[in-house]
């Protein structure tokens, strides 16, 4: 490219951010969607962009970030994206931020999650957990204390803990610390942190007394580098592995969860923006497949559908988390600003 290209080329990609607001909202008539939020979502929002934008010729642009879910949902409340991503729902003080900045919602449910628990490969003694030895290895009372494997189970050996796991802004974190201590964002803090699932797959992989947990679709993509760690859920019970077909017949058990998309009413104003969310909940089933999430019952898609159309503004949670919900269930709730 000849210096005078460049220069007509740079001066046109100024003026584009020169249109975009401090607010970052895309002037009216750009056609740009600007999403945000959970790296968990992310594989499912990006495979569902990427096919939008080809189905559009490229005429639409779908920016999709990730920051985490509380990221995402910050950003979102100050008017900053117009579709937020999240792997748990929005929380009460979330709430009432969005409230006070005037931005309304609509929540929508596009898919499942196995949480998954995973460790070195060469990890010889775990070949299941229970529910109780998690909550032992990451509520807060074992930081500093609970340092070598035989002191949750005296089967195992007296080899170091190693702990790997989402950053106090990710929805995973959330929901895992809700499902497994019992209250959201209760968790011991002497682990690495890192909102980069890929960062925590590569401790996890470097390091044969490590154990960490993020979303499926990491795992699944790092199988040759990882092993899941089967979940106990009551004493007396079998192991459960994640999978597709243990998430969507309920045996994955308490670390299935539902997906989410938030789309801004003042957003879903734009053409663009209604279009791609219409063609997310039309395509999501499919596509959720091919990154490795489980997709939801037809039936939950047409109903979030249904809900759109309705804009039925608000959440079906009010603020708090819910463990082991359906997704029927939660479409069938009244929202709540």
């Amino acid at each position: 490219m000849r210096i005078s290209e460049f220069v007509v080329n740079l001066a046109a990609f100024v003026a584009v951010l020169a249109a975009v607001p401090a607010c970052g909202q895309v002037v009216t008539g750009a056609q740009i969607v600007k999403v945000d939020g959970s790296s968990t979502v992310y594989p499912i929002t990006n495979a569902v962009a990427k096919a939008f934008q080809s189905a559009k010729g490229n005429a639409i642009k779908v920016m999709v970030g990730v920051s985490g879910t509380g990221g995402g949902f910050r950003k979102f409340c100050r008017g900053e994206t117009d579709i937020s991503d999240a792997s748990r729902p929005i929380l009460r003080e979330e709430m009432q931020i969005c409230r006070a900045t005037g931005i309304e919602y609509l929540e929508l449910p596009v898919a499942f999650d196995a949480l998954t628990v995973v460790v070195n490969p060469k990890n010889a003694f775990l070949h299941s957990i229970t529910v109780d030895e998690l909550k032992r290895l990451w509520e807060p009372a074992a930081q500093g204390k609970l340092t070598r494997w035989r002191q949750i189970n005296a089967a195992w050996p007296d080899a170091p803990i190693r702990l790997f796991g989402p950053g106090a802004a990710s929805g995973t974190f959330d929901y895992f610390t809700e499902a497994i201590v019992g209250k959201a964002k209760s968790s011991r803090t002497d682990y690495a942190a890192s909102e980069d699932d890929n960062v925590l797959v590569q401790g996890v992989a470097r390091n044969i007394n490590a154990m960490g947990y993020f979303g499926y679709s990491y795992y699944s993509e790092n199988k040759n580098r990882l092993r899941a760690v089967p979940i106990v859920e009551k004493p007396g019970r079998a192991g459960v592995e994640p999978s597709l077909e243990t998430v969507i017949n309920g045996t994955y058990r308490p670390l299935s969860r539902p997906m989410f998309i938030y789309a801004s009413v003042k957003s879903l104003g734009r053409p663009e923006v209604s279009e791609f969310v219409r063609f997310y909940l039309k395509n999501a089933g499919r596509l959720a497949k091919e990154v490795k999430s489980a997709p939801l019952p037809e039936r939950a898609y047409s109903l979030a559908a249904d809900n759109l159309g309705r804009m039925k503004i608000g959440t079906v949670f009010g603020g708090v988390p819910e463990v082991g919900i359906t997704i029927e269930e939660l479409l069938r709730r009244e929202a709540r600003p």
